[in-house]
């Protein structure tokens, strides 16, 4: 179980399988949270430094908050380097 105090920070890299033709709009969630109810739960998740390339997934959690495991998911959308790449993914 992931414990401590104060602010804790995990950073993953997304990179997409094709490059975007600007900079896609990008929605993430929990998928899973797996953790301690008693203390209080404490977790934020967002997104940082978006490209055409990729993005990073920031968890983020503080105080005394113990988080065993999360999944997250996510979805980007954004125009494709070619109007006919829709179909070939």
């Amino acid at each position: 179980m992931w414990s401590g105090n104060g602010p804790r920070e995990r950073r993953v890299a997304v990179k997409f399988s094709t490059e975007y033709h600007s900079e896609p709009s990008v929605h993430i969630s929990m998928s899973l949270l797996d953790i301690a109810t008693d203390p209080p739960i404490r977790t934020a998740i967002s997104t940082e430094n978006v490209t055409k390339s990729g993005f990073d997934m920031v968890f983020r959690t503080w105080g005394d908050s113990r988080i065993a495991r999360i999944r997250a998911s996510w979805m980007a959308i954004g125009p494709l380097k070619h109007d006919d790449g829709w179909d070939i993914y």
